[in-house]
């Protein structure tokens, strides 16, 4: 990665809507580290060469406690049960020499339904990003520690500290941790307003019966509610102030979404949009 971008290599470079793509680093992290479940894609059996997606829960942070394990890049950290079959290939694939396990991890966030006048121009709003990398299994207690804070607080900050912590000798050892280092990223964004075609919006009649715009999508917590054996009766601050800021967040971000231009195509000769 130079200058806080990704570069474009065959395996990372968006041919289709070239004018969303983005191969900015902190965009591609964001919308990592927004998303509270990423798809982990990879091959079990190279003999059959048919790819698994896993649902699984992760986070992009930078381990910094100890220089030799990281080379001042970020990498995508997944929680994982010991036994697990992705965990196993982990370790196979650097017991065989090899780099790691390849893998791709997959996050979209869905901000808004672009309505327009015609089927074929409706849109999605949304984020998306699509890291490709080798991935090993934390050894380093300090470094898989810290991964687990990393991983806990990305469900709700600060919520590692505000529960029984350490973890005991069980939990660490039935827990796992994969550490993806990215070889390449992209991402694609679409923001705006419907876009139709010039032979649609000179139609009178198709204006005034189809009715064009869009409808913000943006995930909403709702108020916190007490397990069978809670006995904390306030809800604590670091859940509360939580979901009221992200709600408002989330919010604003999608409707602001929704009144901005459409998309500019840039079309360059040979270019396909």
């Amino acid at each position: 990665m130079e200058n806080d971008t990704y570069p474009k290599i065959p395996a990372n470079t968006i041919n289709r809507y070239k004018h969303q793509a983005t191969y900015d680093a902190d965009f591609i992290h964001s919308v990592v580290n927004n998303t509270s479940v990423l798809h982990v894609s990879f091959v079990p059996d190279p003999s059959t060469a048919l790819p698994i997606v896993l649902p699984m829960i992760g986070q992009l942070g930078l381990y910094l406690g100890n220089e030799t394990i990281d080379e001042g890049a970020p990498s995508v950290y997944l929680h994982g049960y010991v036994s697990s079959r992705l965990m196993r290939l982990a370790d196979e694939a650097v017991k065989r020499g090899e780099e790691g396990l390849p893998l791709c991890v997959a996050a979209t966030k869905v901000d808004g339904f672009v309505l327009s006048l015609t089927p074929n121009s409706h849109n999605y709003n949304y984020r998306s990003a699509v890291l490709q990398g080798y991935a090993t299994i934390v050894e380093d207690v300090g470094e898989k520690l810290w991964a687990m804070q990393l991983v806990t607080n990305s469900v709700v900050p600060d919520r590692y500290d505000n529960t029984r912590v350490p973890p005991d000798n069980a939990e660490m050892q039935s827990t796992r941790i994969l550490k993806m280092k990215i070889k390449t990223a992209s991402g694609k964004v679409r923001e705006g307003v419907p876009e139709d075609e010039r032979k649609d919006t000179k139609r009178e009649d198709i204006l005034d019966t189809v009715w064009t715009g869009v409808i913000p999508v943006y995930e909403k917590f709702g108020d916190p509610v007490p397990g069978p054996y809670n006995r904390v009766k306030k809800i604590p601050d670091h859940i509360g102030d939580f979901v009221k800021e992200q709600n408002k967040a989330r919010e604003e971000y999608c409707t602001a979404a929704t009144k901005k231009p459409a998309p500019l195509k840039r079309k360059k000769a040979g270019e396909d949009l």
